[in-house]
């Protein structure tokens, strides 16, 4: 059940949606192409490492500097893999351009990393004693997708469905499409505690970034413009 787009329409050009997502696009390709132990020594000094900052002597030990949890917010524009980047610049670029234009491009680049530094700190604190890196804008994206959820509960999201290899496209509510999407990320973050196992994706910074999402929307967003033409993507 892949996310094609949505059917809410957008009043402005989400311009901070798309330099985010070429901050992000820009920053993995760049990691790309540096050799393989700059790149590491980077994610490790950029991305948020639990034990860090739960454990300062190991920080010291392995050599990582002090950054005064700078890594919180850094960590939010490096992604792990092509799929992770995919991935998630597909859920902004659907949804993120909506929630921009009723909040207005500042106070939704102060909402998006709000939510990504609520994000991370929820999985910090699950689990503090962890010695790798966490990255990724998934936190902060859950958070844009708190916001629709509320702001656009009943506009219908185009999903295609893989049956048969045959291009089945069919139109739900987003508070659907969207719910189903926390019950996942609950199931699996209760999972993984259940299983006593180490997750390799960040349930609890998906959760902590929805529902900071779903709480924070209210204090970036302005009045609806409904009287200019509107922006397709």
């Amino acid at each position: 059940m892949i996310p094609i787009r949505d059917t809410a329409p957008c009043y402005s050009k989400p311009v901070m949606t798309w330099i985010i997502m070429a901050v992000c696009i820009s920053v993995f390709l760049i990691m790309k192409i540096l050799p393989d132990p700059v790149s590491i020594r980077l994610l490790n000094v950029y991305g948020m490492v639990p034990i860090r900052y739960s454990n300062p002597e190991w920080a010291h030990n392995y050599g990582l500097p002090q950054d005064a949890y700078l890594s919180f917010l850094t960590s939010l524009f490096l992604h792990g893999g092509w799929m992770h980047l995919i991935m998630n610049m597909w859920f902004m670029w659907i949804f993120g351009d909506n929630v921009e234009d009723r909040m207005g491009r500042v106070p939704f680049l102060i909402f998006y990393l709000s939510c990504g530094l609520i994000a991370t700190a929820l999985q910090w604190l699950y689990n503090p004693s962890l010695v790798i890196p966490v990255v990724g804008a998934s936190g902060a994206i859950a958070g844009v997708l708190g916001a629709y959820f509320v702001l656009y509960p009943m506009e219908r999201v185009v999903l295609w469905l893989p049956v048969l290899f045959l291009p089945v496209i069919i139109h739900i509510p987003a508070i659907a499409f969207l719910g189903l999407w926390v019950i996942i990320q609950l199931d699996s973050a209760t999972s993984a505690i259940l299983t006593g196992g180490v997750a390799n994706v960040a349930w609890w910074a998906h959760l902590g970034g929805f529902v900071a999402g779903v709480l924070l929307y209210r204090f970036f967003i302005q009045p609806r413009k409904d009287d200019v033409p509107t922006w397709t993507s």
